[in-house]
């Protein structure tokens, strides 16, 4: 049968098109072997706090540069800056329609006791499609026997190969990275996820998209979020 694919890194609550492109495929890698990016947003994301975009993080343990995601560590005195952050939600989100429905989550999500920052993530991921009755199978990367010191579109056409993918989806955002031509000569189609432009009410103010997945569930109901999950096209 057909087998469409998306790959990814983890990232802790991401925003709606990282879910969009989870329901979008068949099977749905992460990547846990790959180097940790400082600056990226594998452990942070942003809410929404007095009409603005804030950015929330989850501190790691000081470590070296050229650790894998799965070789990482949540700083050992995490817990102030988790309870912090839940704090901060539950302060810019109580009067949300969906407060009482969603802040459990983000709870259950946030104060989780696992050490290993890919685990921590993970399991934010699994709770969040839980929550929205999304059953896109997941897959780490490092399970996959294959070559792992692949780079780039290399890697990618190599995972669909052992996954027994014939289509291979990706954000919107790498068009520039991979050729079309690259995958059809290996009888992989491909396609990129993009998403359409959505709005919602936000306490009346104006719109700010691009948040965690989190701001979508506390404004809209969830036959409405998973709605908004279909809301993207394949180009």
């Amino acid at each position: 049968m057909p087998k469409t694919l998306g790959v990814m890194q983890p990232y802790f609550l991401p925003y709606i098109g990282y879910f969009q492109l989870i329901c979008a495929v068949d099977e749905f890698v992460i990547y846990d072997n790959i180097e940790f990016t400082k600056r990226g947003w594998i452990n942070r994301n942003q809410m929404l706090l007095v009409g603005h975009s804030a950015t929330f993080s989850i501190p790691v343990k000081n470590d070296s540069d050229f650790l894998d995601i799965r070789e990482r560590k949540l700083a050992r005195d995490c817990g102030r800056q988790k309870r912090k952050i839940l704090n901060q939600m539950r302060e810019a989100y109580r009067r949300a329609p969906y407060f009482d429905t969603v802040y459990p989550l983000v709870e259950l999500c946030l104060m989780h006791k696992q050490e290993d920052l890919f685990l921590f993530i993970r399991h934010s991921l699994d709770q969040v499609c839980k929550h929205l009755t999304v059953s896109t199978p997941f897959v780490v990367s490092s399970s996959i026997a294959m070559n792992h010191s692949l780079r780039g579109q290399d890697r990618v056409l190599e995972t669909c190969r052992q996954r027994s993918a014939d289509h291979y989806i990706n954000p919107i955002g790498g068009k520039a990275l991979y050729e079309r031509e690259a995958f059809a000569s290996r009888g992989i189609g491909l396609s990129f996820l993009k998403a359409r432009a959505t709005k919602y009410e936000q306490f009346g103010n104006n719109f700010i998209p691009s948040l965690s997945i989190i701001d979508v569930m506390m404004f809209n109901e969830r036959s409405r979020v998973r709605e908004l999950l279909e809301a993207y096209d394949l180009v």
